[in-house]
């Protein structure tokens, strides 16, 4: 679950997937949704402020739709049961670069004020930024999603970003399903993090668990585009059920 341009039917089984490389991040993302519209899915990504887009990259992993059950497969146990672009030229202006990942386009917007060369229907009240002021200087991935009267699974959607702070993992989890901000929000995420030491865990925050196996028995690494470490660890956390409305963010020592 995260920003949507304009309401949307129904949005369950979110799943992320954050690692850190050197002075970037990867973010693989994945969920089903249903919605009667053209839609933009829009996730905020805490860049350094003045990145250029090509610093952001766009990974293809519509040929690897099981990526998110094979990370699962690690945390098993026995015991367990088992169209049209979404960006317009305007005079004076030619559009945002638009990349063609997998099933979806996308781009990268660098900042709030870039937002107006998109076409209206995948863009945000300003209002409703006005109530997001930690993104005042952020950039953004936008991905145009498909109409459907029946729930759709995403295939997962990933990219590489210049982090901010070296010291953190961010998983873009506030909601923005229907035009309003909420202080709190259904959550059915699961979040994967693949870290080479245990995350730092504040007080009273939930665990994040160390996966049972090695990756190398599950991940087909050949379709997983180097986003995967075969022999670092993984950890997972389950947020479910009515919780703040706010991203998640993993400190890394």
């Amino acid at each position: 679950m995260c920003i949507f341009s304009m309401g949307i039917g129904q949005v369950t089984g979110t799943q992320i997937f954050a690692s850190a490389a050197w002075k970037s991040q990867i973010l693989v993302y994945s969920m089903q949704i249903m919605t009667q519209h053209d839609v933009a899915m829009i996730l905020p990504l805490p860049i350094p402020p003045g990145s250029p887009g090509e610093e952001v990259r766009f990974i293809n992993l519509q040929d690897y739709p099981e990526f998110f059950q094979h990370l699962a497969l690690a945390f098993w146990e026995p015991s367990h049961d088992g169209g049209n672009s979404i960006l317009m030229s305007l005079q004076g202006r030619g559009p945002l670069p638009v990349h063609h990942v997998g099933l979806f386009e996308a781009s990268f917007v660098p900042s709030l004020d870039e937002f107006r060369w998109l076409d209206p229907r995948f863009r945000l009240p300003s209002q409703v930024w006005d109530q997001l002021p930690q993104y005042a200087d952020w950039g953004f991935a936008v991905f145009k999603l498909k109409p459907g009267a029946r729930p759709q699974n995403i295939h997962p959607m990933a990219l590489e970003f210049p982090r901010r702070d070296p010291h953190q993992l961010f998983f873009p989890t506030v909601h923005v399903h229907d035009g309003q901000i909420h202080t709190r929000a259904e959550f059915d995420h699961t979040l994967y993090a693949q870290v080479d030491r245990p995350p730092v865990r504040h007080r009273a925050e939930p665990v994040w668990s160390q996966s049972q196996s090695s990756l190398r028995e599950y991940i087909d690494f050949a379709r997983a585009a180097g986003i995967v470490t075969p022999d670092c660890p993984l950890y997972r956390r389950q947020i479910m059920g009515m919780q703040p409305n706010q991203d998640t963010i993993l400190q890394l020592l």
